[in-house]
């Protein structure tokens, strides 16, 4: 094997394999765990297939100024490699994408990962017991295919008249045009979700007037943020247990803050009163404070956690615009009120769409439709956020109803992959080729779910958001402790699934020697 010191890492080169055990779709916290889960349980017998030209998922996409996590960085990274130097509570976008690559190297998953290769269509072959892969380098089978693509991939642009006819630059957060210099230039920020709430603070340093247009203002809460100090460095290197307890340290905090969204009124109270005295401290302006205040409960949409995104909205080259965005034209954009704006540069801070996965329009199930056919049928559901009725050997990370409200997704994720591999030992074991989730065990598993959200704030708190479907119906959150999924994840449930005999022919295997490397 080679490697190149000039480059972020290294990939597998030449051609994919005719035939894999487990194809793994993506290369972020998911698709890296994974590879690292299989290996430890002496499966090397897969891929990792990462349509971009480099491993890091949403920490790869999402580089944006003063991008950085909303969960404390001990808690945001594996259990199975704690990084003892990490530079501020909160990590920013940069070292995350380098702690991803560090444990891809150090764990033995690049000879299996395979850039600029997007998986392009999948189907179900129900007689061979296999789904066939086409990708953007050639075709190839899997056993089993795993999604570590995540539900926020593809950027939602808004649906506003005139936005294709702006002639000047125009971009998403998530795809952020860096060739674009906003100094001294009239930026209109689109949106004010939790992208945005990091980016327009450095925006304001820069460009000479930045317009943010609110749909609906935001719910935030001090960061606390600071950096980590050199003696903190020095202790967790040192005594490894005090890393543990400072990790265990974030997660019991981070769950007693559970009870803000699903518990009684009185502690969502408290907080709301918090946030307020937040927002009166940081906008002494009446008038902005009032444009800054929501009318809905706290957490009904995702709370925006920092420390300087309502003081740079106080600034003097920044106009909030308490509207909605009715039209773009050449060279403005027009507020609900029919206010021309002119700008330079248009960015959409608008999200994504949520669990609408390119995967899920190219994966072809044993019915004959797409994941998402079959999700436009009977809404977005999975058993246990994991396993598809109608598609065999596919496994979905962080699939529906495993995103968090409080806490780090990273410990759904290990939850998943614990019990993917759980799965596989089991198919091992009885010899079967395809293993599929019976539809009467999904529908059980979503009807608790439904039933278990009816009275939180997502669901219950008076807002639009994200987390709810045109009919109202919570697909994307857990609604209880982290906690509970791992205890219930960590039992793979054979009960609820049909598990079909191998074919008798046999099975072609990876014979070929590890690829060399190559730079990305």
């Amino acid at each position: 094997m080679t490697l190149t010191t000039t480059s972020r890492h290294a990939t597998a080169t030449g051609p994919l394999p005719a035939h894999t055990r487990v194809a793994i779709v993506g290369s972020g916290f998911s698709g890296i765990g994974t590879a690292v889960a299989l290996q430890r349980a002496g499966i090397d017998d897969f891929v990792v297939l990462e349509r971009a030209d480099s491993l890091g998922g949403t920490w790869r996409d999402n580089e944006y100024p003063g991008a950085a996590c909303d969960v404390p960085s001990h808690l945001y990274s594996f259990s199975f490699a704690p990084k003892r130097d990490w530079s501020h509570v909160y990590s920013r976008q940069p070292e995350i994408r380098a702690y991803l690559e560090d444990v891809a190297t150090r764990h033995g998953v690049l000879p299996h990962l395979h850039c600029d290769t997007d998986v392009v269509s999948g189907r179900w072959d129900d007689d061979a017991l296999v789904w066939h892969l086409e990708t953007s380098r050639g075709r190839l089978t899997a056993d089993v295919l795993v999604s570590g693509a995540g539900g926020l991939v593809e950027p939602h642009l808004p649906d506003v008249p005139g936005i294709g006819t702006f002639q000047g630059p125009s971009f998403h957060s998530a795809r952020w045009d860096h060739s674009v210099d906003l100094a001294g230039k009239r930026v209109a920020v689109v949106g004010t979700g939790a992208s945005a709430a990091q980016f327009v603070p450095e925006l304001q340093k820069t460009a000479a007037e930045v317009v943010v247009f609110q749909r609906t203002p935001p719910w935030v809460v001090p960061r606390q943020d600071r950096p980590y100090t050199e003696r903190e460095h020095r202790l967790w290197a040192r005594v490894p247990a005090l890393l543990r307890l400072a990790r265990g340290g974030q997660y019991l905090a981070r769950e007693a803050r559970l009870g803000m969204w699903t518990g009684s009124g009185r502690l969502r109270g408290f907080v709301t009163r918090q946030a307020l005295a937040f927002l009166e401290q940081q906008v002494p302006d009446p008038e902005l404070r009032a444009k800054l205040t929501p009318d809905y409960a706290i957490g009904c949409k995702r709370v925006i956690v920092s420390d300087d995104y309502l003081r740079s909205l106080t600034q003097p080259n920044v106009e909030v615009v308490a509207s909605p965005v009715a039209e773009v034209r050449p060279h403005a954009v027009v507020d609900a009120d029919g206010t021309e704006h002119e700008v330079d540069v248009v960015v959409y801070g608008t999200g994504f769409r949520a669990m609408d996965i390119p995967l899920g329009h190219r994966l072809v199930g044993r019915e004959g439709r797409t994941l998402r056919e079959e999700w436009d049928r009977d809404g977005v559901r999975a058993h246990r956020g994991t396993t598809v009725a109608g598609f065999p050997n596919l496994f979905l990370l962080l699939g529906p109803n495993t995103a968090l409200g409080h806490t780090s997704v990273v410990l759904m994720i290990e939850a998943q992959i614990g019990y993917v591999v759980a799965a596989l030992e089991r198919m091992r074991e009885t010899g079967a080729g395809a293993l599929e989730v019976r539809r009467s065990a999904q529908d059980a598993y979503d009807a608790r779910m439904q039933a278990e959200l009816t009275d939180t704030v997502w669901n219950a708190g008076g807002c639009r958001s994200w987390y709810r479907d045109e009919q109202g119906r919570n697909f994307t959150l857990w609604p209880t402790h982290t906690y509970t999924f791992r205890r219930e994840m960590q039992r793979f449930d054979a009960d609820a699934y049909e598990l079909r005999a191998a074919p008798p022919r046999p099975r072609p295997r990876l014979t070929s020697s590890p690829p060399d490397l190559v730079a990305a």
